[in-house]
């Protein structure tokens, strides 16, 4: 058994911490944030306010290579039995595709895209009315994007801190420098010692890591019966918008990225723009009720991929960007298969 200590209490600790503790180590968390729970409020772990798309086709076509559609088709494998593992209420997790859409006018914007995403399935209306009838009736050119999937953030956060409760969580504590075999705290806070320590701090990390954030917001929804069945991607001149359903009654709307470490509340023109560009595609929206409005920074690299770092002593991982869900799984089973302590897909 060995003592690990991690620094950062988001996506990629909370799957650490999950899966060390199963192995038989002993964990402790240190997160600057109040508790566990989300905030809504433009701080602490991006994970929350991220619509949980699991695309390694679309993610292509934003610029995300083919490194990172390999890693999330790991992940998309992994997820399954993660979920299985978790305690009850599992979290929602759905893997029977996306739909890629645009309007006839951005015909020439889609072929562009497609050009980048192999893998894109042409649908005929009919094949759309079949897949997706809850859909603006006519005018919408599709694309199904087969394999991907969506998992709900907000439960699978809860499900990992509750699954791992054998983990010592010290909230408020934040980690002011993580090296091998130490963590340090604020002045005045003694150093800790462990076997090994984890950095998966996100944005806390700067400095050395030339971390930058990357807004996103979401609109968060309510209405009943909305018939939605899988997430929607729409290919726009200006914006990627996407519409995740959530359960049978909510929904998502949100924006891919936003160059800017602005925190403050979504502007009324973002919140305008997004809900029209839903609206055009899912008519219904229009008796849907706002149930949130949530903004928070990602933490990106300059050439926005993952950051893994592994010596003795110590593991790091960061600069998920807005790949956090899709590639998450796999880069930790990668840190956790390299140092030999642990695996996500089944406890030592």
């Amino acid at each position: 058994m060995a003592k690990i200590a991690i620094a950062g209490a988001g996506l990629a600790g909370r799957l650490l911490a999950w899966a060390l503790a199963r192995a038989g180590h002993a964990v402790q968390v240190f997160d600057p944030a109040p508790g566990p729970e989300p905030r809504f409020d433009g701080q602490g772990a991006a994970a929350f306010t991220a619509a949980g798309m699991l695309s390694p086709l679309a993610e292509q076509e934003c610029g995300g290579g083919a490194e990172v559609a390999r890693l999330g088709w790991d992940s998309l494998a992994l997820w399954p039995a993660i979920v299985a593992a978790l305690p009850a209420p599992a979290p929602r997790l759905r893997v029977d595709g996306s739909l890629l859409l645009a309007h006839g006018a951005d015909r020439g914007a889609a072929a562009r895209a497609l050009a980048r995403m192999p893998g894109a399935q042409a649908l005929t209306p009919a094949e759309l009315r079949e897949l997706e009838p809850a859909l603006a009736p006519s005018g919408l050119l599709a694309w199904l994007l087969p394999g991907e999937g969506l998992i709900h953030p907000v439960e699978a956060m809860a499900a990992l801190q509750r699954g791992a409760a054998a983990v010592r969580w010290h909230w408020g504590r934040r980690v002011e420098q993580v090296l091998p075999g130490r963590l340090h705290f604020g002045a005045g806070q003694a150093a800790l010692e462990a076997d090994w320590c984890v950095d998966a701090r996100g944005l806390g990390a700067r400095p050395p890591l030339p971390l930058r954030g990357v807004r996103g917001e979401v609109i968060a929804l309510q209405l009943p019966d909305h018939g939605l069945r899988r997430p929607l991607r729409l290919l726009h001149p200006r914006h990627r918008v996407y519409l995740v359903p959530r359960s049978a009654h909510e929904l998502v709307i949100g924006a891919s990225e936003i160059e800017s470490e602005d925190r403050s509340p979504v502007s009324l023109q973002s919140a305008v723009e997004l809900m029209a560009a839903a609206h055009s595609l899912l008519p219904a929206l229009g008796e849907a009720r706002i149930t949130r409005l949530d903004r928070n920074l990602r933490p990106a690299l300059p050439d926005n991929l993952p950051f893994t770092h592994l010596e003795p002593g110590l593991m790091r991982l960061n600069g998920l960007y807005r790949h956090g869900w899709l590639l998450a799984p796999a880069l930790v089973q990668r840190l956790l298969a390299a140092s030999g302590l642990a695996s996500l897909e089944h406890p030592r």
